[in-house]
């Protein structure tokens, strides 16, 4: 099932309060403060470490959020998904899993030769998109989420042969 006209596009600084709002609505998604995703808008894209923030929108406005970054070094050519959020109207409708195709798509465009990516032990749903995507659990960071405290799944893609 989708949601008709969901349209994903790289976000705006006019985005960002919306971006917010989604963002406390939406306990288990990480909490960064409003200048950290205008960092992203504002310039993210440059550089060794560049981010991208993507939303996810109908007509009736903003249905969703991912992050993502690439490290690019002598050393590593890794991108992560950082942070995904989906309002609950738009969960279980694809939302989620278009938001981090494109992240996907956008590091592997940067030059990423793998993802990885931090998930909640206790987020279900989240590690069965992951796994759907082609992810494996590769480790756990015993106490590394608060609030409430919980384990961190770490996952990860390679991105060779994937189109």
């Amino acid at each position: 099932m989708s949601v008709p006209g969901l349209r994903l596009r790289v976000a705006l600084a006019a985005d960002l309060g919306e971006v917010v709002a989604l963002e406390r609505r939406v306990v288990e998604a990480p909490h960064w403060a409003e200048a950290e995703y205008g960092a992203i808008v504002g310039g993210g894209g440059e550089g060794i470490v560049r981010r991208c923030l993507f939303v996810a929108e109908t007509d009736e406005g903003l249905l969703g959020f991912a992050v993502g970054k690439v490290i690019l070094s002598a050393a590593d050519r890794v991108g992560e998904i950082e942070s995904v959020a989906v309002d609950a109207s738009g969960r279980r409708h694809g939302v989620g899993r278009s938001l981090c195709e494109a992240v996907v798509r956008w590091c592997r465009e940067q030059g990423a030769v793998e993802m990885e990516l931090e998930v909640r032990a206790g987020s279900s749903g989240a590690i069965a998109l992951y796994t759907g995507l082609g992810f494996i659990v590769v480790g756990r960071r015993a106490g590394y989420y608060r609030d409430p405290n919980e384990d961190a799944v770490l996952m990860q893609l390679k991105l060779a042969g994937i189109k």
